[in-house]
C-alpha cells in the first residue's frame, strides 16, 4: 500500500507536497523571527504523525506543546484562511510525549557520562586540547579499571583519583597536569550549576522509546527547551548526542517507504557556533550516514548561512520563510539564500524572499528521482492542532496518560566509580595503598549477577529500563566502547588496542 504525499501548502489551486519516501533526505527550514517557522514545524509534525512516523523536536518557546490539543477556529484565523484561499482544517489533537532535562515539564531526559564520551563533554566544558587529553585519559583509566562513569560525581571522583595518583599513571598513559584536572573540575562545577547533573545519570534514554506509535499515528516527542537554551552548549551537544545514538542503535534500512523518525534541530546555529573543523566534519558524516538508518534530520534556523556548506549540501527539502534585508550583511545573506534554491523562471527568488508574508514560504522539495523541484511560492496550510502554548493543567493531563509514565521519572544511583573509589580509599586507610596502575582484580564483575544487570538500588516500575541501561554501560572496556559507539568513532575518539 503506497503512502500518499504529504500536502504542505498551496498557491491557489496548485498543491505542494513532500514525498514520504524522500523525507529522510533531510531538510532545512529558515526564516526571520515571526515569519511562521513554528507553524511550519507544527504542520510537518502533524503530517508525519498521520502516516505513522515518530517525530522529535525541541520547543524553544513553548508554542509546539499545542500539538497535544485540538485547534479551535477564531474570527481572525478564518479571515486569514480566506485571504490565503486555504481550507479550514479538521481540528484534532496529536499523540505527544513531553521531555525535559530539568524534569519540570516532561519526563527526564538523561545520558550517562560514559555514553556521552570525552569529546562531547569537552565541548560542553569548553576545554582546550590539553584538558581534553586529560579527560580522555581519565575515561581510558576508568575503562581499564572497570569503573563505571554514570553521573557527575563519578567523573569528579575519577578525576580526583587520576590527579592524586598521577605518578603511577605516567608510564602507561602519559603526563597528567594538575592544572588541567583543576580546570576540568571547575568546568564540571559550572555544568552542575546549569543543570548538568540532571542530564547526566540513569536511567538513560532508550532510543527505542522514541520510535513509538499510538493507534497508527507517530508519537511526537517534544523537548522543553526554553530554560535549556540558557545553556546553549548543553542544548546543542545533547541533541548531537541524540543523533549519534540514533545512528548507533538503528539498523541499516536504506530508503524506506516512510522514515523511522524525523528529527527537527531547532536553533541549529548553536550546533555549529565555535565548532572545530574536526567536529564540523564529523557532524557532516553523521548527517550523511544517519539517512541510511531511515532518520530524516531537519535543521531550523533563521538563515541558511547559519549552516556550513558541507552540511547544507546534504539537505534536500527546503522551506524558506521571509528574510529581512535591512543591512548590507542581510542583503548578502538573502542573495546567498536565494542561490541555494532551485531556480524558477516565473519567480525572482531574491526579491520574493524579502516580500513573503507571515505563513508564506518559498519551497523546494525533492521529486520522485531525488532531484530538487523548482522553487514555488506557497501558503503553508494551517495546523489541525492548537497554535500556541498550553496550560499547566493540560500538560499535567498529557503526562498522566503518558506511555512512559514511571519509566524515567525516578533517578537511579547504582554502584559506580564514585562508590568504588570511596571504598578503595577506606581500604587504603586500613590496609595501605592499592595498585592503581592496572585493572583491579574482579572490578569488572563485582557483586552478584543480579547486581550487575539490575543494580544495587532496585525500584519497582523501572527494572527493565535499568537493565537495558546497565547493558549499554557494561563494565568491560569493550562493552563501554561499544556503548559509546559513534561518539568514539565518528566524533574522533581514539581507538583502544
Amino acid at each position: 500500500m503506497s503512502i500518499e504525499p504529504l500536502l504542505i501548502g498551496r498557491h491557489g489551486d496548485q498543491e505542494v507536497v513532500l514525498l514520504p519516501g524522500l523525507a529522510n533526505r533531510h531538510g532545512l527550514i529558515t526564516g526571520a523571527t515571526g515569519t511562521g517557522k513554528t507553524v511550519t514545524l507544527q504542520v510537518l509534525a502533524e503530517r508525519f504523525s498521520n502516516i505513522g512516523v515518530p517525530v522529535f523536536m525541541a520547543d524553544v518557546k513553548g508554542d509546539l506543546a499545542g500539538l497535544s490539543q485540538a485547534g479551535a477556529p477564531s474570527e481572525k484565523f478564518k479571515q486569514r484562511l480566506q485571504a490565503s484561499q486555504l481550507p479550514e482544517p479538521e481540528y484534532r489533537a496529536f499523540p505527544v510525549l513531553f521531555w525535559d532535562v530539568f524534569a519540570k515539564q516532561g519526563h527526564p531526559l538523561r545520558a550517562t557520562v560514559s555514553d556521552l564520551g570525552p569529546m562531547l563533554l569537552s565541548r560542553i566544558l569548553m576545554l582546550n586540547d590539553t584538558q581534553e587529553g586529560v579527560l580522555t585519559m581519565a575515561f581510558r583509566i576508568a575503562d581499564d579499571q572497570g569503573l563505571l562513569l554514570l553521573d557527575l560525581k563519578d567523573l569528579r571522583a575519577m578525576l580526583q583519583f587520576v590527579g592524586e595518583n598521577a605518578k603511577e599513571f605516567v608510564t602507561r598513559y602519559g603526563n597528567v597536569s594538575a592544572a588541567s584536572v583543576g580546570a576540568i573540575q571547575r568546568g564540571l562545577l559550572s555544568l552542575e550549576q546549569q543543570g548538568g547533573e540532571l542530564f547526566l545519570g540513569e536511567p538513560m534514554l532508550n532510543i527505542d522509546d522514541l520510535l513509538q506509535t499510538d493507534q497508527g499515528r507517530g508519537m511526537i516527542h517534544i523537548l522543553a527547551a526554553d530554560r535549556l537554551l540558557n545553556s546553549p552548549l548543553l542544548y546543542s551537544t545533547m541533541l548531537l548526542w541524540l543523533l549519534s545514538e540514533l545512528f548507533e542503535r538503528l539498523p541499516e534500512v536504506g530508503d524506506p517507504e516512510i522514515p523511522k523518525l524525523v528529527f527537527f534541530f531547532d536553533e541549529a546555529h548553536l550546533l555549529f557556533k565555535d565548532a572545530s573543523r574536526v567536529l564540523l566534519d564529523k557532524i557532516e558524516q553523521i548527517v550523511r550516514l544517519v539517512r541510511s538508518k531511515g532518520v530524516g534530520v531537519y535543521f531550523v534556523t533563521q538563515n541558511p548561512s547559519d549552516v556550513p556548506d558541507n552540511v547544507l549540501g546534504q539537505l534536500g527539502n527546503r522551506v524558506n520563510h521571509a528574510l529581512r534585508a535591512f543591512t548590507a550583511r542581510d542583503q548578502k545573506a538573502v542573495k546567498a539564500a536565494a542561490q541555494t534554491l532551485c531556480a524558477n523562471p516565473a519567480i525572482n527568488t531574491e526579491t520574493a524572499i524579502t516580500e513573503l508574508g507571515v505563513g508564506e514560504a518559498l519551497v523546494s522539495f525533492l521529486d520522485e528521482k531525488g532531484r530538487p523541484n523548482r522553487v514555488e511560492r506557497i501558503h503553508i496550510l494551517p495546523p489541525a492542532s492548537r497554535i500556541g502554548p498550553i496550560s499547566e493543567s493540560e500538560r499535567a493531563q498529557v503526562q498522566t496518560h503518558s506511555l512512559l509514565k514511571g519509566v524515567y521519572d525516578q533517578a537511579i544511583d547504582r554502584e559506580s566509580a564514585y562508590e568504588k573509589l570511596a571504598s578503595r580509599a577506606t581500604q587504603t586507610t586500613t590496609h595501605g595503598s592499592p595498585n592503581t596502575s592496572g585493572p583491579t582484580t574482579g572490578s569488572a564483575s563485582a557483586g552478584s549477577l543480579s547486581d550487575i544487570f539490575l543494580g544495587t538500588n532496585r525500584r519497582d516500575g523501572i527494572l527493565t529500563t535499568a537493565a537495558k541501561s546497565v547493558i549499554r554501560s557494561a563494565s568491560s572496556s569493550i562493552g563501554r566502547e561499544i556503548a559509546r559507539g559513534v561518539l568514539g568513532t565518528l566524533l574522533g575518539g581514539k581507538k583502544k588496542k
